[in-house]
């Protein structure tokens, strides 16, 4: 099976960066495949590449997974995670956490110390093209991880904090997974949790924003909604979004990343709407 390996960065696109790392590795490994999982993520936004990755894990094959995304200026310690058939390199600031659990959990980790497969010399502001890239080829190639470095405690590895989602009663309580580009908020609500209290395509769903609340209908795309009209709908990860067909979902609801909703039926008594 030709060896794979996938990069997730947020170096964007309007420079050589993305190609500097493909370049290192088609000269380390020529027979690797790569696969551009994303390279427009908000400079330095963790939270968001950590969401990419874990919903785009489960659609890639066995490979090495390099995910180069960190806030400017943070020390960035180097890792690599293996976990099922996979294996995960990044800066240890919890980018790789949510993807190592869907991946089935960590086996191992090591820190990534051995300066000897690392591009020389190595920029302290491009570790994606000096020691990931190379790294990864290696190990796409057939270099043990045991080579990488020392092992480390799994415990010490820096972890996000599980985005959360539980069903209370007759509503589902859950928190802003991400935001894209175009303002759709992806909630770490599911639409199996929405059928627990009764909430399906074609219903009208109430989402609860702190003492704020707006009813909106729930269907199958956005585009189910005139233009400018809020609408709730499943994405490709099972996942409900709340969005605004042609405009910015959370800019008009102040809904950030991390932030704290809840979601009821339409059909349940609630005040006037106050959105």
């Amino acid at each position: 099976m030709t060896p794979v390996i996938t990069l997730l960065t947020d170096y964007g696109l309007a420079d050589g960066s993305v190609a500097a790392c493909h370049g290192v590795i088609v000269l380390t490994a020529p027979q690797v495949r790569i696969i551009d999982v994303c390279h427009l993520v908000p400079t330095g936004d963790v939270r968001r590449a950590a969401a990419i990755l874990a919903q785009t894990i489960p659609h890639l094959p066995p490979g090495v997974h390099v995910a180069a995304v960190s806030p400017v200026g943070a020390s960035r310690g180097a890792v690599a995670i293996e976990a099922g058939e996979h294996v995960f390199l990044g800066p240890d600031n919890g980018v790789l956490s949510w993807a190592v659990t869907a991946a089935g959990g960590a086996r191992t980790a090591r820190e990534l110390t051995n300066e000897d497969l690392f591009r020389k010399p190595v920029s302290p502001t491009f570790h994606g093209r000096d020691v990931f890239a190379p790294v990864a080829a290696r190990l796409a190639t057939g270099l043990p991880l045991a080579e990488v470095g020392p092992e480390i405690p799994q415990e010490r590895l820096v972890a996000l904090r599980t985005p959360t989602s539980l069903v209370r009663d007759d509503e589902v309580e859950g928190e802003v997974l991400s935001v894209d580009d175009h303002g759709n908020v992806q909630l770490s609500i599911s639409a199996a949790d929405l059928g627990v209290v009764g909430v399906r395509p074609g219903g009208t769903l109430v989402v609860w924003l702190g003492r704020r609340h707006v009813s909106l209908p729930f269907r199958e795309t956005f585009a189910a909604v005139p233009p400018g009209e809020l609408v709730a709908f499943t994405d490709s990860a099972g996942l409900v979004v709340l969005a605004i067909n042609t405009g910015d979902a959370a800019q008009r609801l102040a809904l950030p990343p991390g932030a704290h909703v809840r979601l009821s039926s339409g059909s349940r008594r609630t005040p006037p709407e106050s959105l």
